[in-house]
């Protein structure tokens, strides 16, 4: 009863194009979760995400869920997830993609899910990191463990989609680092990220893992920016 007093004067609206949610929605609407841009990318091992590591990193397997446009469904979904507060957008993504990615053996064979991390300060300016409902709903449809201790960003940045090319890889090698013991050696950690630009925070934070002895790296991101 007080449920539905609640829709009634505040109703829920979708994360993708801001239209009033039904009764049988949630998150989404039925048209956004009809239209969203799927990669398929599970079904490819060769595919556009693990290419742009060639010759950068060594990486087992990388996939992205969606698509991600400029003004489209994906972009507003990411940005109510990011800099609105609707974590349970990263939980939705989490658990629609995880379906797909039980049919993967290096997504499966994984030994823990590592976040890419946010700075200290950025955490508490923040209040959340946007892919911990992502990798935390993997983590439960897996049955992998979530770990947010072992990578660290040492540097503070301001945020990356504000920001060139060249500013999106300038420095950034030098950013990440591992805090680890014994106990991580010989993992095989799935790295998980929101959206895929140029590949550079992603290919910093393997490298930085790489550090631990007998690691290896796949990894898995909500979605990826269309060239």
């Amino acid at each position: 009863m007080f449920k539905s007093l609640l829709n009634l004067f505040f109703p829920k609206t979708c994360s993708g194009c801001s239209s009033y949610l039904t009764a049988n929605e949630t998150i989404i609407c039925t048209t956004c979760r009809h239209d969203i841009p799927l990669t398929n990318h599970y079904l490819n091992q060769e595919n556009e995400a693990f290419k742009k590591f060639y010759g950068r990193v060594a990486v087992r397997h990388v996939s992205c869920f969606v698509y991600f446009h400029k003004k489209g469904i994906v972009q507003e979904m990411i940005h109510n997830l990011k800099y609105r507060g609707h974590e349970e957008v990263g939980s939705m993504l989490g658990n629609w993609y995880a379906a797909d990615l039980k049919s993967v053996p290096e997504v499966t064979s994984a030994t823990c899910i590592i976040p890419v991390p946010l700075h200290k300060r950025k955490l508490r300016e923040r209040g959340y990191n946007q892919v911990a409902t992502f990798g935390k709903a993997l983590s439960t449809q897996l049955s992998l463990p979530y770990n947010d201790k072992v990578l660290i960003r040492k540097v503070y940045s301001k945020t990356q989609s504000k920001k060139n090319l060249l500013g999106r890889t300038e420095g950034i090698q030098s950013t990440f680092d591992v805090n680890f013991t014994s106990d991580d050696h010989n993992k095989h950690f799935l790295l998980i990220d929101d959206v895929i630009t140029t590949g550079a925070t992603l290919e910093a934070c393997s490298k930085a893992l790489l550090k631990i002895p007998g690691a290896s790296i796949s990894i898995v991101c909500m979605a990826m920016t269309e060239s």
